[in-house]
């Protein structure tokens, strides 16, 4: 169900992003890449085809609603069509509150919230006119339970899991079939523990990470289950992490 698929990705410069487009490819599916640095796109994509898939880049800031458009077009003149999108892109700059980083706060919501909300408003209309299309988004677990030092992050992704669930349902009122799937991890080893500015919180986290991270792969591996499925079978909720975790 993955072959020939085409599936933009957003955030896909490294980490969750980067480990789904390279699984997506390698089970055939053509893979739109999008995220701010061009020269890890570039990389990917040429990695992509080295090893005989198929992938193009665009530089993707997606709290531009123009950016997120464009990368649909790109997708659309590219390969003929699209099918899924994985709304991936985030930033984690945790803090408490009483630091009143509040240029971190507006940035988080920014990417975290504005950035899904452009990038579905991007796709509907073609999933809308075509009857068909998935949406993925990664959340967290800080979008299902609350953590000290996260709540402008952990805000954020509890918004993500209402507005799925929404999308979820209001696409299966209007009957176009487009499937919601929202995705959970919980301590990934990727670069969005580095932009945490508090370097207490940093530290906090970056000890719970020591003990307790998992690779990006096994997110991948979920994004690839998710969009596997049969067009009519909608898998709503993942949440992913090690077994012994403390969540």
């Amino acid at each position: 169900m993955i072959k020939d698929k085409v599936i933009i990705i957003t955030g896909a410069s490294s980490g969750i992003g980067e480990a789904s487009a390279r699984l997506l490819a390698s089970k055939g599916a053509k893979i739109v890449l999008g995220a701010r640095r061009t020269d890890q796109l570039q990389r990917i994509a040429e990695e992509i085809e080295a090893a005989g898939g198929q992938a193009v880049y665009a530089k993707l800031d997606v709290t531009s609603q123009a950016d997120n458009d464009a990368i649909v077009s790109l997708a659309k003149d590219s390969f003929g069509r699209l099918d899924a999108t994985f709304l991936n892109a985030g930033l984690m700059p945790n803090s408490m509150l009483s630091a009143l980083k509040t240029d971190d706060w507006h940035q988080t919501v920014d990417v975290n919230i504005k950035g899904v909300l452009n990038g579905v408003a991007a796709v509907l209309p073609t999933f809308t006119a075509q009857k068909g299309g998935h949406i993925l988004a990664t959340s967290s677990v800080a979008g299902l339970k609350a953590y000290p030092g996260g709540a402008v992050y952990g805000g954020t992704k509890w918004f993500l899991r209402d507005f799925m669930e929404v999308l979820r349902m209001e696409t299966a009122m209007e009957g176009t079939h487009i499937r919601a799937t929202t995705i959970y991890p919980a301590a990934i080893n990727t670069e969005l523990l580095h932009t945490i500015s508090d370097k207490g919180v940093a530290d906090a986290m970056g000890g719970l990470y020591a003990k307790y991270g998992i690779s990006a792969d096994r997110i991948a591996r979920v994004v690839e289950f998710a969009i596997d499925q049969p067009d009519d079978t909608v898998i709503n909720e993942f949440t992913v992490g090690p077994a012994n975790q403390p969540w």
